[in-house]
């Protein structure tokens, strides 16, 4: 009973504390008449969207952050290493097939009139080399695309600052007048907002 007593004290309490509160001092004829400027409003889904752009099409973030200057750049970056990628897989192919050719007693392309023009241990040394410049090419391709996301949501972040030429840093040296034997100089730093 004691605890019932309680409950309902405090429920009653909590309720009258809303009911006796006070009414806001603006209309809402006044909230209408604000004007509020679209250009220094923050957007918090910004840098969230210009990553989505990237991961769905590598450039379209730079390119929703109005830096078209860096989509060719991730475009060559990343079609480069692609490149590489597809000529090493290429190339592998070519020397692997010629070496279970020539493990199997069969005449491959580096054999010609009867003659091994590559050794089977070149074969195999090239084979190594080439699975590793492909699988770093497919390393530098995933690099490059996580990157350009993250390029594209840091700047939309960066775009959303204010900076304007009202705020500024000017640093100023300055001599100190008391000691004239041995002067020493300051950093003053001076910032308006």
């Amino acid at each position: 009973m004691f605890l019932k007593s309680i409950i309902h004290i405090l429920f009653f309490a909590f309720f009258s504390a809303t009911i006796q509160a006070q009414k806001d001092s603006i209309n809402s004829k006044t909230i209408k008449d604000i004007k509020i400027e679209k250009g220094g409003v923050y957007d918090p889904l910004s840098p969230s969207k210009a990553a989505f752009y990237s991961a769905i099409f590598p450039g379209m973030g730079q390119v929703y952050n109005k830096k078209y200057w860096k989509t060719p750049i991730v475009w060559g970056a990343m079609g480069t290493s692609i490149y590489y990628y597809l000529n090493n897989n290429r190339e592998f192919k070519r020397y692997r097939t010629a070496y279970k050719l020539r493990k199997n007693n069969l005449i491959d392309e580096f054999t010609v009139d009867g003659v091994e023009v590559i050794s089977e241990e070149t074969l195999e040394r090239a084979q190594d080399q080439l699975r590793e410049n492909r699988d770093m090419s497919l390393l530098t391709t995933v690099i490059l695309y996580v990157l350009q996301i993250v390029e594209a949501s840091v700047n939309a972040h960066l775009l959303q600052f204010n900076t304007d030429d009202n705020l500024s840093f000017k640093p100023t040296f300055m001599n100190e007048p008391i000691y004239v034997e041995a002067p020493k100089v300051g950093l003053t730093i001076k910032y308006n907002f």
